[in-house]
């Protein structure tokens, strides 16, 4: 006998709850980050304007910090031509920590979302699960163009397939299934 899959997709409430882990996860990595970064633009941000320029918003390299914490390295201008790459996790210049927000953020949103919806076969909640990257994709796409920062027509920020294949489709899918298979596994 075939499976059945009648029941609805929540495709409302998937992308609610994606995007509210996308906001969450957001805020608190500002809310750690932003006064660390804040010191340590200050220089930066003194000679850029000194000079005329517009100084790089804190919450622009915190959106860099949510990026590299899905892996997506920055990407810059390289001296003689071309891109040059960097993590600021990985290169030391922020804490590891910020790696485990957003599987935990997306779990969590799996959770929530087959435990509303209220499936019981991991499968189902699995497949439930995946729906969370709705929500969670759109603001990451977005962000990825707006936590760049332009000068002159050149530019540094996340790199943009990666942005938008890890932090806007791997992550959400992935880890919004394992939470969801995990909530279904876990129902009464």
């Amino acid at each position: 006998m075939a499976h059945d899959t009648s029941r609805a997709v929540p495709w409302l409430p998937a992308a609610v709850t994606g995007a509210v882990a996308f906001a969450l996860e957001f805020l608190v990595v500002y809310l750690w980050q932003a006064n660390r970064v804040r010191e340590n633009l200050e220089g930066l941000n003194a000679i850029i304007e000194l000079v005329g320029g517009q100084a790089i918003p804190a919450w622009k390299v915190v959106g860099w910090l949510f990026y590299n914490a899905h892996f997506v390295d920055l990407t810059r201008p390289a001296l003689g031509g071309g891109r040059a790459t960097t993590n600021l996790i990985a290169s030391g210049n922020a804490p590891q920590l910020l790696y485990v927000l957003p599987p935990l953020f997306l779990l969590v949103a799996g959770v929530v979302l087959v435990r509303y919806v209220g499936l019981a076969a991991p499968r189902d909640g699995a497949l439930c699960g995946t729906v969370v990257s709705l929500g969670y994709a759109i603001p990451a796409w977005i962000g990825v163009f707006a936590v760049r920062v332009t000068t002159d027509g050149a530019w540094m920020g996340p790199a943009v397939a990666l942005g938008l294949v890890l932090a806007g489709v791997v992550y959400p899918v992935a880890f919004g299934a394992i939470g969801g298979a995990l909530a279904a596994l876990t129902s009464d």
